[in-house]
């Protein structure tokens, strides 16, 4: 039996999902952007890897997320980082979280094309596919405040 993460929607929805966990993996190995995207775009989209469904995502979207992010983090970090509550500190949030924080964020900076409010719900279930608790609220919030900051 395979453990399909999934998340409404099509294959923006997928790509999205999957870029999460690109980002994740970037962080975590310190491994090059481009060989992770090549990676997923080559053996994971639509593939089933360590028992995990990889549904069928929009490749080109998908790559422009992971690539996006690892040219502008530093922008995207600090968007994050002023839009946090003064408790909160950018290396507190659960690795998972930080990505979903910066895939979401990316969009809204970079993809005036996708209205901020399906930016906004495609993130938040997302994460919805990772966290059972709080989280998807702290992404809501975060990332709605960068939306007003930047699009407003």
């Amino acid at each position: 039996m395979t453990n399909e993460k999934t998340v409404k929607g099509g294959a923006r929805s997928s790509a999205r999902l999957a870029a999460v966990q690109a980002l994740y993996q970037i962080e975590a190995s310190g491994s090059p952007s481009i060989v992770v995207t090549r990676e997923f775009v080559e053996h994971r989209l639509g593939e089933i890897v360590d028992d995990e469904k990889y549904s069928k995502a929009d490749a080109v979207f998908f790559t422009d997320l992971v690539i996006g992010v690892d040219k502008r983090v530093d922008e995207i970090d600090e968007k994050i980082k002023t839009n946090l509550s003064k408790k909160w500190k950018l290396d507190r949030i659960e690795s998972v979280a930080r990505a979903i924080l910066r895939a979401g964020s990316y969009e809204i900076i970079a993809r005036p094309d996708i209205p901020t409010s399906v930016i906004i719900n495609e993130y938040v279930d997302v994460t919805k596919a990772f966290f059972e608790d709080s989280t998807p609220g702290f992404v809501n919030g975060v990332l709605d405040k960068i939306a007003k900051q930047t699009r407003e």
